[in-house]
């Protein structure tokens, strides 16, 4: 196949060139790309500090939706023609992409294919660390830091589908009203509230999703009901810091964290299958809805990250590519 653009890295920054169009493993499609998610693992990759894994495509982008228009010969259950959006370990932000078949999901019904390029890396991290780590229940109470990213307007409707209640912090009022209007029960502006003040003034919390480490990891202990669960996706201010172990022991808590990239193949296609299972019905019922920020032509990534690393998103940021 004749070369496709894609956004390279050239003299440190982002910008369109040519590359060689992939061909898809034996288990693999090839997805002629329509629009590509942005997320901040892209930023982080982009800084050195997410390498894509062994074999992975070095191009940015972690999901995308468009039309398969190839396949190995161990694909199962797609064909050519199919509209998919796709799950990636790298090389979304191209004209045309691979993806492990199992990590390929039809578009929900009645959603346009912008807001499907915008589900798989979000939906995955959020189902597979707040349902399956953490094992959400209907009564449970939620906190969810960054609550206006695109993982927090996803976490926000899937918790309060599920029947749980949720809390959010956030960086600005008009960032907690948005939320709000998400279906969040308190917003909390951390800018001008204290939320260990305000979560211990409403009960505790049961499940935390923290993508900001440092100095919150003693704050989100000190706010967590007994046998509370806390999961970390990401570590905006650090990776290290100091905690008062007893209070985890005291009321026996769970901390775990997760990296979704790096995991086999097979691992994210059984995901994926729960996925679709149990949150694609709560799209197609309208009890989920896709919040797009802003839509970026390809050539303009590099402004689309600059937008996520100033932390001014309210949703998701997607990039049309053709």
């Amino acid at each position: 196949m004749p070369k496709c653009e894609a956004i390279i890295i050239e003299n440190n920054a982002l910008q369109l060139g040519q590359i060689e169009t992939p061909v898809p493993k034996d288990d693999e499609v090839l997805i002629k790309v329509q629009f590509a998610g942005v997320n901040r693992p892209d930023l982080l990759q982009l800084k050195g500090g997410y390498p894509p894994p062994k074999g992975a495509s070095p191009i940015l982008g972690l999901e995308v939706a468009g039309e398969i228009v190839a396949f190995g010969k161990d694909v199962k259950n797609l064909a050519i023609g199919d509209m998919v959006c796709a799950l990636l370990s790298g090389g979304g932000y191209a004209e045309y992409a691979t993806a492990y078949y199992g990590c390929c999901l039809p578009i929900p019904k009645g959603l346009k294919i912008e807001q499907a390029a915008a589900l798989p890396e979000t939906i995955f991290t959020v189902y597979t660390n707040i349902f399956d780590a953490c094992a959400l229940k209907p009564s449970d109470t939620l906190l969810i830091h960054g609550g206006a990213s695109g993982i927090g307007t996803a976490a926000i409707q899937m918790a309060k589908a599920w029947g749980a209640k949720v809390f959010v912090t956030v960086g600005s009022d008009e960032k907690a009203e948005y939320c709000k209007s998400l279906g969040a029960d308190i917003a909390i502006n951390y800018k001008t509230q204290d939320f260990e003040e305000i979560v211990k003034e409403n009960g505790g919390v049961d499940v935390i999703l923290d993508m900001v480490g440092g100095k919150y990891v003693q704050k989100n202990i000190n706010i967590m009901n007994e046998f509370g669960r806390l999961c970390y996706i990401a570590f905006l201010e650090g990776a290290k810091t100091e905690v008062n172990l007893m209070r985890l022991m005291l009321k026996r808590l769970t901390i775990t964290g997760s990296v979704l990239r790096s995991r086999a193949n097979q691992e994210k296609g059984a995901l994926a299958k729960k996925v679709q299972r149990d949150i694609w019905p709560m799209i197609e019922n309208g009890k989920y809805k896709i919040m797009i920020d802003e839509i970026f032509p390809l050539k303009d990534a590099s402004i689309a990250l600059e937008k996520i690393a100033a932390n001014q998103t309210m949703g998701k940021i997607v990039l049309k590519v053709l």
